[in-house]
């Protein structure tokens, strides 16, 4: 079963049915009636006399005998299926927070976890479709039931209460931990919860703008979208479309999703959301409202864009950005984010640390990327697209010292590939986070698998707070930094790979300097590799 197996099988060799009890009501009759069991897929229709419907599996007797099949695959069809509910007794651990994670994400990050013990997870859907039950079951489902999880999706805010009150070991967060709540939870004994030991990102995101297809704007600028919500553009045809009233969607204050929208889009222009606005309760319902909608606006994670639109955003300063993969994994969408798991230190038990060490590695990767969410693997991509907008800084330029810098970073861009992984800091610090320390390691066994006698630059940048010549000298410091970390931390593992480093100051902005989530973006080192 493995160490992680064997260990929850020693925490749970109680009975199982005392760590989650799925309880049945039926419809009314009794059971020994015809039912028919149709797999999710469309694969298989079993038909058969329901015997019972026990921890997640129904039991029926058929033509071949008797069959146990679970709730999870299937579907039941009949008088006798059962009305079922899941009352959760007991867990081996909980999970709750944002349902942008929970939803889907979470789901399929137990099944990868139950896969690597070799084992199941069955998961089953309470009669609130927020709450879920997985089960892992050993021997890769044929064998007993060993322990329970529950996944309860209640927003990120109340996830980190959850935590706060021991009700749950795991919290879900689509935003960062704020402040106030990192601070009741270490003074409640929970330790530093921005540690890398306690602050995990899992995926990013990008946020997307979403109308109906059948709405001819393509882009628009953060103006108008703040414009839009809080009211004071109200028809269409105001942004180059149809004489249609606008229908705004927006999600409830507090979550996650909401908070990310209305800090990057309202807030800096002081605004705050029409009061007249729908309330959308999930990003699959935002989805379905907006498709549905010809007239409606809204905004959802990239994982449920679904049939809407995705609109490109132009940022106060006129840069255009596409909601890409390539544009999120460097976090330079606007209305890019997180996505995290948090724990504390205290309560933590050996079980749900043991998922933990699982979703903060490589093999989540593709259960990340199954969802519709992005993962955190490297890309690799020319920077031919970003010569456009450096012309435009050339032309607008007037110190000849600047101008000279500008065209010899436009010059280097051609003979390099970008990659996604991006180093971020504090405005006037070379200190890295918590995220930044595992990007390390996925970058060193990315270049492992470069060809000997492959060139990498380490690119540093800064925003535009400062002199011209002390914000280059901070760009090359800052990647003169992170080469040598890089160095230190590989070893001999990069041994036939050249690692240069050059800086370019406040050269080739990423997004506007006018905002602090601007210059946030902008304080940025590059990994760069030598195009064939």
């Amino acid at each position: 079963m493995g160490k992680v197996g064997d260990t929850m099988f020693k925490k749970t060799i109680r009975a199982f049915t005392a760590a989650a009890t799925i309880a049945v009501f039926s419809a009314g009759s009794a059971f020994a009636q015809t039912v028919v069991l149709k797999a999710n897929d469309g694969s298989v229709d079993v038909t058969g006399e329901l015997i019972s419907f026990e921890d997640g599996f129904y039991t029926i007797q058929t033509l071949l005998g008797q069959m146990r099949m679970s709730a999870s695959r299937v579907s039941c069809d009949g008088d006798a299926c059962p009305q079922s509910v899941v009352e959760v007794a007991a867990t081996d651990f909980s999970i709750t927070g944002s349902d942008t994670v929970g939803d889907e994400l979470m789901p399929l990050l137990l099944e990868g976890f139950a896969s690597a013990i070799n084992a199941e997870a069955d998961i089953v859907t309470a009669s609130d479709p927020a709450i879920k039950v997985a089960t892992l079951v050993g021997d890769q489902g044929f064998g007993d039931p060993f322990a329970a999880v529950l996944v309860h999706s209640t927003g990120s805010s109340a996830g980190f209460t959850d935590l706060l009150e021991g009700t749950a070991e795991i919290s879900m967060a689509s935003r960062r931990i704020r402040p106030v709540e990192a601070r009741a939870l270490r003074d409640a004994g929970a330790g530093s919860m921005i540690d890398i030991k306690q602050e995990h990102v899992i995926a990013v995101d990008s946020l997307l703008v979403i109308v109906s297809q059948s709405n001819p704007i393509e882009t628009l600028s953060i103006e108008q979208i703040a414009g839009i919500y809080s009211g004071s553009i109200t028809n269409w045809s105001e942004v180059g479309g149809s004489d249609l009233v606008i229908n705004v969607y927006t999600r409830a204050t507090g979550s996650g999703t909401e908070s990310t929208f209305s800090g990057r889009m309202l807030a800096p222009l002081e605004l705050s959301t029409r009061l007249d606005a729908t309330v959308i309760d999930t990003n699959i319902a935002m989805s379905r409202a907006v498709v549905e909608d010809p007239a409606g606006i809204g905004y959802a994670g990239y994982a449920f864009q679904r049939g809407a639109k995705s609109l490109n955003l132009v940022s106060e300063c006129g840069i255009r950005t596409r909601p890409d993969k390539f544009s999120a994994k460097t976090e330079e969408y606007p209305l890019q984010r997180r996505l995290y798991v948090y724990n504390r230190v205290d309560t933590i038990s050996e079980s749900a640390q043991e998922f933990l060490d699982y979703v903060t590695t490589d093999a989540a990767d593709g259960l990340v990327s199954k969802s519709g969410f992005i993962d955190l693997s490297i890309e690799r991509q020319p920077q031919s697209n970003a010569g456009g907008r450096m012309r435009g800084l050339i032309r607008s330029a007037t110190d000849q010292y600047e101008v000279s810098l500008m065209r010899q970073l436009l010059v280097e861009m051609l003979d390099w590939d970008r990659l996604s992984t991006t180093f971020r800091f504090a405005s006037g610090s070379n200190r890295m986070d918590a995220k930044a320390l595992r990007d390390m390691e996925r970058l060193v066994a990315y270049l492992e698998g470069q060809p000997t006698g492959t060139e990498v630059a380490i690119v540093g940048y800064t925003d535009n707070v400062g002199p011209f010549g002390s914000n280059q000298q901070l760009s090359e410091g800052r990647a003169s930094d992170v080469a040598d970390i890089l160095k230190e931390y590989a070893g001999d593992r990069l041994a036939g790979i050249g690692v240069s480093s050059m800086g370019f100051g406040e050269l080739s902005p990423a997004d506007c300097n006018e905002t602090d989530s601007g210059r946030e973006i902008n304080r940025r080192v590059e990994i760069w590799i030598k195009n064939q």
